[in-house]
């Protein structure tokens, strides 16, 4: 079965940070194109960030230099880690895994998790 099991959401001042973690089972993680969506009520999806299986990092431009993704394949886990968090940022963030490329889908999350394998959401609010 396979699981991508998000924590490390939760409740911050601004200029504060997290770290989220994607815990991943039942698929070859290593070959895989790692991605850390999230979605605002009333707004699209957005796609914060994503790993490459070749390793190589994207972000969004909202938010370079604050974001910082990663993965350890021994531990299966991806990582995104938030610095300098803005209200802006406050949105249920989902972690995805799929065959490269990761497949986005413009609109409501919804449309791009009919694609890899997607997690649950971890709420992340940050407030003013």
């Amino acid at each position: 079965e396979v699981q991508l099991v998000e924590s490390g959401g939760g409740s911050v001042q601004a200029g504060g940070s997290l770290r989220l973690s994607c815990t991943a089972s039942g698929f070859t993680f290593d070959g895989s194109d790692m991605g850390w969506f999230r979605q605002a009520p009333g707004n699209e999806c957005e796609l914060v960030s994503h790993i490459t299986a070749s390793g190589t990092a994207y972000y969004a431009d909202s938010v370079k230099g604050r974001f910082t993704i990663s993965q350890d394949n021994a531990k299966t886990t991806a990582y995104l880690q938030m610095n300098s968090l803005k209200p802006e940022d406050t949105a249920v963030y989902y972690c995805a895994a799929d065959r490269p490329p990761l497949t986005v889908v413009p609109g409501d999350c919804s449309l791009s998790a009919d694609f890899g394998y997607w997690g649950q959401g971890t709420q992340v609010t940050v407030s003013s």
